[in-house]
């Protein structure tokens, strides 16, 4: 995926299995992150520190979604578990993950392994990836996710 193209469009399970269609949220800004694992450290400070900037990411018309592998009732458990206000998407099939190249081989304790690489995407409204994180380090990326968005919005005016 390159800044410039059209985010592929999906439709997945959310963590109540209702099913979600990317498309839906054209016309909005998106935020869309990939992460690896619902309840492991990194995972869950990325979760709530978007959910408790989640009335910011409103303020300037935009959705948050995370996908991961894991299966809908994780997601929901973790949402419950950490009253998450954002959207999660299970990929168990991983297409999403593969469309979007972040399903990739990585380094883990010394191995290497296929996993997902932790990636943010920024989509306009027209459904254009505009901005790409790739290998994120959760520490300050919320806060840079919003300065970018706010940034991108003042381009479009």
């Amino acid at each position: 995926m390159n800044v410039g193209e059209k985010a592929p469009d999906f439709t997945l399970p959310d963590e109540n299995a209702q099913k979600i269609c990317l498309k839906d949220f054209f016309g909005n800004w998106i935020i869309l992150y990939f992460y690896p694992r619902d309840n492991t450290p990194g995972c869950t400070l990325e979760a709530t520190h978007f959910s408790n900037k989640i009335g910011e990411f409103e303020d300037l018309r935009a959705q948050v979604i995370g996908i991961s592998p894991d299966s809908v009732k994780s997601h929901h458990n973790f949402c419950r578990k950490h009253k998450l206000k954002i959207t999660l998407l299970s990929d168990r099939d991983k297409e999403v993950l593969k469309k979007y190249n972040v399903w990739r081989k990585k380094k883990m304790y010394g191995r290497e392994v296929e996993g997902v690489i932790r990636s943010t995407f920024l989509i306009n409204p027209g459904g254009n990836i505009v901005y790409i994180w790739d290998n994120v380090r959760v520490k300050g990326h919320v806060d840079e996710v919003l300065e970018v968005l706010k940034h991108h919005k003042k381009k479009k005016k």
